[in-house]
């Protein structure tokens, strides 16, 4: 949005700087009149409000520590539990996102060696605290979309875990001795520091609400499980599904400079018609200046009183008059009141292309209505004078449809 003011700051300065001089100065330079070029890159830049695009997510699912992975084949004994997830986050961009995701549910492995001596089964209760960065693969290879059905979502993170109640499968403690404290004391949380990463799979079922799957690796410190041996770092793999809960929906505001173009271009006319007006004037300055002396310079009513701009132009779908666009209608109120006499019309226009007939002339005639009590309520213009029309989309005064997007003063 910043660039979009920009240039049309660039383009009323460029009236400004013109029309100054000639008032400040009488000064007049019979330079050519020519239109600035304008360049564009073609890149939409995404936008929301901090409130939008925050989600909430369940999830549900299954995981298998890897512990002590050796040639033993009592440890490599698969025992897989359930695990329970709850996560915020948001989308900060269609691309980027983070989430805070919570975790945990029992464990279950088996030791190379419990405390007690023995092989065997064990269990524990787990529960960890993740912070992850999110990246949607989909929006940034394919392009933004809001709609898409699928995406696939790569995710890393970073948190805390602790694994508490370690005992065998007779209830026993089943802490190794190199995890108790100075003191010779058990320790009864085994605080660790894991890393993860993982990929999640997510399918759009309304606006409000995604369905997700994902598979993740956790890896932590060897003595994750209350027991430091055989590889040096313990693993966690799990798959859970769940939903999202999107707050607000999906929804990101959208700016692509080129989509102005045509109205930095219309500006630019206008700057060029003011120029050459400014310049018809100073000739006919010059050219009484030459017949001096006499009693009283006479200067064309047409250069006094004729409005400087005859349109009023609107942005796509919408009523809504635009700051750079108020000098037109305060151009047109200082002619109305310089001539009492007269009246206008005042005609709304659509672009045919967007829109179907019946919504493109309600559309104009908001915009025509707009124009109007601007007219009265600002600038005190008597509604008897003004007659409000409006032709939506049946009537393109302009070649160019996307010009059509207007409001035009004629006199009545």
């Amino acid at each position: 949005m910043k660039a979009k003011n920009l240039y049309y700051a660039m383009a009323v300065a460029g009236a400004m700087a013109v029309a100054v001089p000639a008032n400040a100065q009488d000064v007049f330079v019979d330079e050519a009149t020519t239109v600035t070029e304008f360049t564009c890159d073609n890149t939409s830049h995404y936008f929301s409000n901090w409130r939008n695009n925050w989600f909430i997510e369940l999830s549900a699912g299954i995981n298998q520590p890897m512990v002590e992975r050796s040639n033993n084949p009592i440890v490599q004994r698969k025992q897989m539990t359930v695990q329970y997830g709850f996560g915020f986050g948001r989308w900060v961009s269609p691309y980027v996102g983070f989430r805070i995701k919570a975790m945990g549910g029992p464990l279950h492995w088996t030791n190379a060696l419990t405390q007690n001596g023995a092989n065997g089964w064990t269990r524990s209760k787990h529960a960890q605290l993740q912070a992850e960065l999110l990246w949607d693969m989909f929006n940034s290879i394919k392009g933004a979309n809001d709609n898409r059905v699928f995406s696939i979502i790569p995710f890393v993170g970073l948190g805390g875990d602790a694994n508490w109640d370690i005992r065998d499968a007779a209830g026993k403690p089943a802490v190794a001795t190199n995890v108790f404290d100075d003191h010779g004391k058990e320790k009864n949380v085994v605080w660790t520091l894991p890393v993860s990463a993982g990929l999640q799979f997510r399918f759009r079922l309304c606006e409000y609400v995604d369905f997700f799957a994902e598979a993740r690796a956790c890896f932590y410190g060897d003595n994750w499980n209350g027991y430091a041996g055989g590889a040096s770092i313990d693993g966690d793999v799990s798959v859970m599904g769940g939903f999202n809960f999107n707050i607000g929906g999906r929804n990101w505001g959208k700016f692509n400079q080129c989509e102005y173009v045509s109205q930095i271009a219309a500006l630019n006319g206008q700057v060029n018609d003011l120029r050459a007006q400014l310049l018809a004037c100073g000739q006919e300055v010059a050219s009484l200046q030459a017949q001096l002396p006499c009693p009283e310079p006479v200067v064309q009513k047409d250069c006094v009183n004729a409005p400087l701009m005859s349109t009023v132009r609107f942005t796509i779908n919408s009523a809504k008059i635009m700051p750079t666009e108020e000098v037109n209608i305060y151009n047109m109120a200082e002619w109305l009141k310089a001539n009492p006499k007269e009246k206008v019309m005042v005609v709304g226009y659509a672009d045919k292309d967007t829109g179907t007939a019946e919504y493109n002339l309600q559309l104009s005639e908001k915009r025509a209505n707009a124009v109007a009590d601007a007219l009265i309520n600002t600038y005190g213009i008597d509604a008897n004078r003004l007659t409000v029309k409006y032709d939506g989309s049946d009537v393109q005064p302009y070649s160019t449809n996307d010009w059509n997007r207007i409001v035009i003063f004629t006199q009545k």
